[in-house]
């Protein structure tokens, strides 16, 4: 065996925290789109509650081509619309409200094209669901309506502030409480051509309850879709039901838009960390949302409070960081994901690992579980560069990123859809290798030598790595071993401690 070097040579940090960028129009060039993933993409999100739908499959296929074409695991995350409740239309496009007047919501499919004293909404059941003393949001919370009376298909409501109101603006009941289902005629449909473009992950947005998640997953599957299913916490239902959610979703992300609308921007800061907390917790993955850089929709700097936001998201745990408007319609998109980069990169660099595996899950009834717990104790304990682990579903690799340890995973795996799901965890490096007929010792030395080939690992090294006694079998993985990398990098130096 190769002696053991005191001190290891330095490896350039690689940015552990994922990056999610929706696109849109402003990513739609083809070398706009190429220099997007290049700065630093690992998931992109089509957004289906805009354009038509062949625009979002137009997308999805130019990302599966330029992906291939930059050799990179790039994720495809279909986002829907759910049950959004909008105003309709007004007459002008656009009215100025006053503080104290009097404006009408008409629940109507025949309500008028709306002006200063009315507007017709999409939810036609939002009488049933709404008192006299409800406050109702608009607008992200920029117009405040008071219910004073609800009259039929009419709710009367006093203006709270003056604003200007314009075309399809959202729609929240402070404190939640609206009836509506998170699963729409429409998402089912969206759901279908989400199945046969064979994305990575599905979204559902205004989920309330495991009920919502579990009709997601059985429509998804009807069409064949292994998609991950993707909770947006973004109702005050949600947060109540925010467990059993959790353990129905495959990820769980912080939609901060509506859900600070819904509960207030006084509680988003802590109801972000007991989410990002809660998922990690309950091995998922998690993603924090929604105007994290906003600012950089026309400048080509953050401000200092976006760093900061994002750079809390990043300390807190989160395993991605995702932009929207900034790279969909933004006029810097690439600059603003080489800044979020930059900022997770910062701030990992400040990020403590600190697991408490006297807390870990005890009575585990899975070998691959426990597998991963035992790793990252003992990458934890003694040392090592990084953990290389074969996997073919990405379970493994999910299961060992939860501990937010201090050391990168090298996850390799023969199938294309599970490196893409794997793009979306914190710490984990998704690569490609095909161990078919390969014993574990002739896979750790084919792997561990594309790693020094890629110059993530160099001769003095140790590293945990952990498969299947039997290759090739989804959550199979019982084995692990210390290994430590020979002076020549050779596979025939590795050597077990």
């Amino acid at each position: 065996m190769t002696a053991r070097k005191t001190e290891q040579a330095a490896v350039p940090h690689q940015r552990r925290t994922r990056i999610v960028a929706t696109l849109g129009p402003a990513t739609d060039p083809p070398e706009m789109l190429e220099a997007v993933l290049r700065a630093g993409v690992d998931v992109v999100r089509l957004n289906f509650s805009h354009g038509d739908p062949s625009a979002q499959v137009a997308r999805g296929e130019a990302v599966r081509a330029m992906a291939l074409k930059i050799g990179r695991e790039i994720g495809i995350l279909a986002d829907l619309p759910g049950p959004k409740i909008r105003v309709e239309t007004f007459a002008e496009g656009k009215v100025a409200l006053k503080a104290g007047n009097r404006f009408d919501l008409v629940a109507s499919l025949d309500a008028p094209p709306g002006d200063a004293t009315q507007v017709g909404v999409s939810y036609l059941e939002l009488p049933g669901d709404v008192v006299a003393g409800d406050v109702l949001l608009l607008d992200d919370g920029v117009v405040q309506l008071q219910v004073t009376a609800v009259e039929g298909e009419r709710i009367v409501t006093t203006v709270l502030n003056d604003c200007f109101l314009s075309n399809r603006k959202g729609l929240n009941k402070q404190g939640g409480g609206l009836s509506l289902g998170a699963i729409t005629e429409k998402d089912r449909e969206l759901i279908a051509i989400a199945a046969g473009m064979n994305v990575d992950f599905i979204a559902v947005s205004f989920c309330r309850n495991a009920d919502d998640m579990n009709e997601a997953r059985r429509v998804a599957k009807a069409h064949g879709s292994s998609a991950a299913l993707v909770a947006k916490i973004e109702r005050a239902e949600a947060i109540e039901n925010l467990t059993e959610i959790v353990d129905a979703s495959d990820v769980v992300m912080v939609a901060r838009g509506d859900l600070g609308v819904e509960i207030g921007d006084a509680e988003l800061p802590g109801l972000q960390k007991k989410i990002i907390r809660e998922a990690v917790a309950r091995e998922k993955v998690v993603i924090t949302a929604t105007q994290m850089l906003q600012s950089m929709v026309d400048s080509p700097i953050p401000t200092r409070a976006e760093v900061l936001d994002v750079a809390n998201a990043v300390i807190d745990g989160t395993d991605a960081v995702m932009l929207s408007q900034e790279s969909a319609a933004g006029s810097w998109p690439v600059k603003a994901v080489e800044a979020m980069a930059r900022i997770c990169v910062g701030a990992e660099k400040q990020f403590i690992a600190d697991t408490d595996f006297e807390a870990a899950p005890r009575g585990l009834e899975r070998a691959d579980q426990a597998i991963a717990m035992a790793t990252m104790f003992l990458s934890e304990h003694i040392g090592v560069r990084g953990v290389v682990a074969m996997t073919e579903s990405g379970g493994t690799a999910r299961f060992l990123s939860r501990f937010r340890s201090s050391v990168p995973i090298f996850a390799f795996s023969r199938h294309g859809p599970a490196r893409r799901k794997m793009a979306l965890m914190r710490d984990v490096f998704p690569m490609d290798y095909d161990s078919r007929g390969q014993t574990p010792r002739e896979a750790a030395r084919g792997s561990i030598r594309l790693l020094v080939d890629a110059g993530l690992l160099q001769p003095g090294d140790r590293v945990v790595f952990t498969s299947g006694e039997h290759m090739e079998t989804r959550g199979a993985t019982n084995t692990l071993r210390l290994l430590e990398i020979g002076e020549d990098g050779r596979a025939a130096g590795l050597g077990e401690l």
